[in-house]
């Protein structure tokens, strides 16, 4: 039966290669990001499941932020590592806080409003209030988020929900934490344990609800160590957290009410902490993966029965003391007891993986592959690769040479292919970025020697870009061409592109799994991006691309957000438009027909949903230079209709009222 099981968390969670696709991807993004990163920037961290290599439907994504330049020591010895001229030292002080917990007092001054908003004063001492900062930060990232724990939540289009929070970095391993690495005889291995100290840890605004100091205090956060020792784990004890999580969210959240806010996520990668550090069961492979599930629910189970959660870097703070107690604990271990005395059966009341494990009970010969290679095809994981992919987010100001040299440094560093591929794709979107910030910078200068050179150097960057790209990348260089008033040059790149994404064995938004694999199948991935895969067109709202868009772009920088997602296929008839004003009317047209059809028509092919605002605003923005305003007044009713994605709201207010503001009246 395990091998069934096996197979089934491996189409739910992943295989082994999907994981590692994911977790690479991930870690060189983060990395180009983390060396870019100046020190008065904030920086900022995946963390929880999605870090962890899991893609589970419901999942919410959990970002951490922190300023660079403030920075928690433990104790008044480690400040001489600081330049105090640049960097706001605090300091550790858990002498009165319980385990796990501490104050952070406030050193040397901050420049940060949120951070001096946040000071009071207890004790002739100045310390930061974990409840104020938490309250000031919650909405940073996105506009009306709601305080929930440490962190700021909410979703977006009601499908994608979000936590983030904002929290002090230590460079140094809590004290309190030290029994921890003591502990580590059997696993994990002491070069991952050696990286987990030398990385320290974080300060999340939360403190204990029964401590003294609540709403002052801070709660360690281990998130990085954390998604570490997920790495450090085989696949085996991979897929038993995994199948825990499903358990406590299939199973256990659905028998009563009152209890199924008792345990969360977090217990589940304790309790798989725990069990394998303790050696419990002795070898971890997929053929006793319901043994290793076993365990885990046993000493789930015995800790319920105790009330004690035992947090796996501080043993002494007990995760339990504030939720699993009193009538909700007993109620809470009769309903695991029962589950319990089921043995693993109580599976079978999972709806993920139920049918697997039925397929096996009434056909025990029957036979399973367990061979990872096979589960997934080719396609499938080239898919999942162009979305591991996708996004980037906005590369940091006045960072161009320092992209480059970190560019240059990760190319001759030793990389996995998922990271290579990973690398290509950061690598493109750099070039295209700098292009045009060249471009903007020297077109003012009026010198034309200067102007020249930017000129040829943005070209031989975006044509760069599109030869690792993939094939939506060559859009950028008709928008360069556009912008630069080479509009025969953009239109010839357009019809090149046009080729290129009419191809039967497209991936876009979907492929025909069978074209595909016949067009490309086995090539290089390389060869792949360039030939057969499309992604949406970003565009980085600091940037100028595209004069036309201005108004959208700095809508959405005032409410923080740092870039535009536009549908490929609208893009491409956008530019074609812009282009054929300026050469011949009719194709001009043509082109706004074309776009009016898809806008309108388009049921999730070439348009995903959340990106529908724009694309009803591009549309409105042909329709109104071209004079057709009610057309266009109706396509801006309608993007404000949509989802607000790309925060482009106040634009598209704004040229409702400067068109019936400008509009003669009858």
């Amino acid at each position: 039966m395990s091998e069934s099981v096996f197979v089934g968390l491996c189409e739910i969670v992943g295989t082994s290669q999907q994981v590692a696709l994911r977790r690479e991807t991930q870690d060189i993004r983060e990395m180009v990001d983390r060396r870019a990163t100046s020190n008065d920037e904030t920086s900022e961290m995946l963390s929880g499941s999605e870090r962890e290599g899991f893609r589970l439907k419901g999942s919410d994504v959990d970002i951490m932020f922190w300023q660079n330049n403030h920075r928690v020591i433990m104790d008044m010895s480690q400040s001489e590592y600081y330049n105090t001229a640049n960097t706001t030292l605090i300091l550790s002080d858990s002498s009165e806080s319980p385990p796990g917990f501490t104050l952070l007092q406030l050193l040397t001054p901050t420049t940060t409003e949120e951070v001096h908003s946040a000071c009071v004063r207890m004790n002739a001492r100045v310390y930061i209030s974990s409840s104020i900062y938490r309250r000031l930060t919650c909405s940073a990232v996105f506009p009306n988020s709601t305080v929930h724990g440490p962190c700021g939540s909410g979703n977006i289009a009601g499908r994608l929900e979000y936590d983030t929070a904002f929290c002090f970095v230590c460079d140094f391993w809590p004290s309190s934490a030290s029994s921890w690495i003591d502990r580590c005889h059997s696993w994990p291995d002491p070069e991952v344990v050696h990286d987990i100290v030398r990385n320290g840890c974080h300060f999340v605004a939360m403190g204990h609800p029964l401590g003294p100091n609540e709403n002052v205090a801070w709660r360690i956060s281990f998130s990085l160590a954390e998604y570490k020792l997920v790495y450090s784990m085989n696949h085996s004890q991979f897929l038993t957290y995994g199948l825990l999580k499903l358990f406590l969210k299939e199973v256990i959240n659905h028998q009563l009410e009152e209890t199924n806010k008792l345990l969360c996520s977090y217990h589940m990668k304790t309790t798989v902490f725990w069990a394998i550090q303790q050696n419990t069961l002795p070898h971890w492979r997929h053929q006793n993966l319901l043994a290793g599930f076993w365990v885990c629910f046993k000493l789930l189970l015995k800790w319920v029965s105790e009330g004690v959660c035992p947090n796996f870097f501080i043993p002494q703070n007990n995760m339990f003391l504030t939720k699993v107690y009193g009538p909700a604990q007993n109620r809470l271990f009769l309903q695991l007891h029962e589950l319990y005395k089921k043995g693993l059966a109580c599976l079978l009341q999972s709806s993920s993986i139920r049918s697997y494990i039925i397929n096996v009970l009434y056909n025990p010969r029957l036979f399973i592959c367990t061979d990872e290679r096979l589960m997934r095809s080719e396609v499938d994981l080239d898919r999942e690769l162009v979305n591991e992919t996708s996004y980037i987010g906005a590369i940091r100001t006045n960072s161009h040479n320092k992209y480059i040299h970190i560019i240059e440094q990760l190319v001759e560093s030793t990389l996995t292919h998922y990271q290579a591929v990973m690398l290509q794709r950061i690598t493109a979107f750099i070039f295209q970025s700098i292009s045009f910030i060249l471009h903007n910078e020297y077109i003012h200068t009026g010198v034309n020697k200067q102007m020249y050179i930017a000129d040829k150097l943005s070209c031989h960057m975006l044509k760069l870009a599109a030869k690792f790209g993939c094939i939506s990348d060559m859009l950028y260089i008709a928008m360069y061409y556009y912008k630069t008033l080479r509009y025969r040059e953009a239109l010839s790149v357009i019809e090149m592109t046009k080729v290129k994404l009419a191809q039967p064995y497209l991936m876009y938004r979907h492929v025909d799994r069978e074209r595909y694999t016949e067009a490309v199948g086995g090539q290089p991935c390389f060869t792949k991006m360039r030939q057969a895969v499309a992604r949406n067109i970003t565009l980085e709202n600091r940037i100028c691309y595209i004069s036309e868009l201005i108004p959208e772009q700095q809508s959405a920088l005032q409410i923080r957000e740092p870039t535009l997602f536009i549908p490929v296929f609208v893009m491409l008839h956008f530019l074609e438009f812009l282009c054929h004003r300026h050469i011949d009317m009719t194709l001009s047209q043509a082109a706004v027909d074309e776009l009016q059809v898809l806008v309108h028509h388009d049921q999730g092919m070439y348009i995903y949903d959340l990106s529908r605002d724009i694309s009803w605003e591009i549309l409105g923005i042909c329709q109104q230079i071209t004079g057709n305003l009610q057309a266009a007044l109706y396509s801006y009713q309608q993007s404000l209709t949509q989802h607000p994605m790309n925060r482009i709201q106040t634009a598209t207010q704004r040229r409702i009222h400067d068109m019936v503001q400008s509009t003669p009246h009858q």
